[in-house]
């Protein structure tokens, strides 16, 4: 029996903002299937930028309520800016004892809900070699210039392949190469003409959107509220509050 078993810390969902209405709405369907499967689990929301309520303001309205700890976990799908500075400064700020997940990616569920966003949206891997080798898929991701949300890309990409059975390769629609148009343009010179654009974004939004109206052939939809993205909220919950640190989450120095 851990010492979170009667009153575990609350788990605040960081998702990054955006100025889409659609972004917001679907956010909130993913808390409430968090919920769901976790009844009497405290969980909120904040955000980084853009919409409300932001992460500081939550932590704020926790502490007031006299919350005394909390999980941060991002709904951001590689390391970056935000995952290194962003919110561990905005958790710094906190009076409450808090502790900040990794991001979700990679992780083989999220592989798992690419595959199926993509069979939803009519992709079905070849059965003949010849087609396979005309093949392939462009996952497209928002981007960063930190080099490790390319490694944290590339290996999502990589478990994607496996289960598709033809080359996935990243493309970034902001601050990376190759955009999708570009690695169109590479595969069609490699003799790969039927190619498919997986929606690496956890809601729908501009980004998404350009990724998308590039595709030449289907487009899957952003992850959004796929079965697997509540799994992997609370897998993360789980796996930070029961890796050890030097202080337990319950005990370490107030802000």
């Amino acid at each position: 029996m851990t010492p979170y078993t009667m009153n575990p810390p609350a788990l605040v969902v960081v998702a990054h903002g955006s100025r889409d209405p659609r972004a917001l709405s679907t956010v909130r369907q993913l808390l409430a299937g968090v919920r769901a499967l976790r009844p009497g689990l405290t969980v909120h929301l904040g955000h980084i930028e853009l919409n409300a309520p932001l992460l500081p303001d939550t932590l704020a309205e926790l502490d007031a309520r006299g919350t005394e700890a909390a999980v941060l976990v991002p709904l951001l799908l590689s390391r970056g800016y935000h995952v290194k500075r962003d919110i561990p400064e905005m958790a710094a700020g906190a009076r409450l004892h808090t502790r900040v997940a990794a991001p979700l990616g990679p992780h083989p569920l999220l592989a798992d809900a690419l595959h199926a966003r993509l069979t939803e949206a009519g992709w079905r891997t070849p059965a003949d070699a010849a087609t396979r080798r005309e093949s392939a898929v462009i996952l497209a991701a928002a981007g960063s210039r930190d080099p490790e949300s390319r490694v944290d890309t590339g290996r999502t990409a990589r478990l994607l392949a496996a289960r598709l059975g033809v080359p996935v390769i990243p493309a970034y629609a902001s601050a990376a190469a190759p955009t999708v148009p570009d690695a169109l343009r590479t595969l069609a010179a490699r003799g790969r003409h039927r190619v498919a654009v997986a929606s690496y974004f956890t809601a729908p939004g501009r980004f998404a959107t350009e990724c998308a109206t590039a595709a030449p052939w289907i487009a899957s939809a952003p992850l959004g509220t796929h079965e697997a993205m509540p799994h992997l909220l609370l897998h993360h919950y789980d796996q930070t509050l029961h890796t050890p640190t030097t202080a337990p989450l319950e005990l370490a120095s107030a802000h």
